[in-house]
């Protein structure tokens, strides 16, 4: 019973906390990889090797020396899969011309075949089963490809469509709440519903992340990178502490 519960714990449990923790670094993936690449000068290509590095050192410690759920180690790899998800899609529409359009289909083509491919090898999509470093690559894969799809889908939307951010904003949170209503009301399966919520979730804090730095003249608050960048990093920071004690005591 114990070995099979820390085998479980690979990932979070689904809380309130693990989706605030979520949005905000769906939100902190965006401001912060604006803020790397061009607030600092420093590029997009730059700034996605420099962050994949450092994400990849943290999947090898994740699967050679973890095995189970850190939440330092697992939400920092969130993250950087957040900037790194966001830098994808920048770089493939702005560098190299491909259109949102496009790039959405491919990757919801993409996220599709994982999760076609997760679920013949291992016969269930659910988190909870989780327990093996197959599972696991499985899962962090689709992760990925959720962040870089979400930019291109809240993109797609505020941008593409010049619906605005603030629209954006409003509609995929309208769709996540239609989804949890959905969901309580009429009793849907819980696997699907996470995974729909887990990828709307990415277009939010996305679109949420614009309308707080772009400027007004575009439709966003022209807020600070940097004040917005430290002030939801340090409520992460803040987040993952709590939790990390939380872990510790049980």
């Amino acid at each position: 019973m114990n070995a099979s519960k820390k085998l479980v714990s690979r990932v979070p449990e689904i809380t309130i906390i693990f989706w605030i923790i979520k949005i905000l670094s769906t939100t902190v993936g965006e401001t912060c990889a604006d803020f790397l690449a061009f607030g600092l000068n420093l590029g997009m290509t730059t700034v996605a090797f420099f962050m994949s590095s450092i994400m990849a050192v943290l999947l090898i410690i994740q699967f050679s020396k973890l095995n189970k759920y850190i939440p330092a180690n697992y939400w920092a790899i969130v993250i950087l899969m957040s900037i790194i998800g966001t830098l994808i899609t920048d770089i493939l529409v702005d560098d190299l011309g491909v259109s949102l359009v496009t790039l959405s289909i491919i990757f919801t083509l993409a996220m599709l075949a994982g999760f076609l491919l997760w679920y013949r090898s291992e016969h269930t999509l659910s988190i909870h089963s989780i327990n093996t470093n197959k599972r696991e690559a499985y899962y962090w894969f689709i992760i990925l490809i959720a962040f870089a799809l979400g930019t291109g889908l809240g993109d797609l939307i505020s941008e593409h469509l010049a619906l605005g951010y603030g629209y954006a904003l409003f509609l995929f949170a309208g769709l996540i709440a239609s989804i949890a209503f959905n969901y309580y009301a009429f009793k849907l399966n819980a696997i699907l519903i996470f995974w729909f919520a887990y990828l709307l979730t990415r277009p939010l804090g996305a679109s949420l992340g614009d309308y707080l730095i772009q400027p007004t003249f575009e439709g966003g608050l022209g807020l600070d990178m940097l004040s917005v960048n430290v002030v939801f990093f340090t409520t992460i920071v803040a987040l993952i502490g709590y939790l990390t004690v939380k872990n510790r005591s049980t």
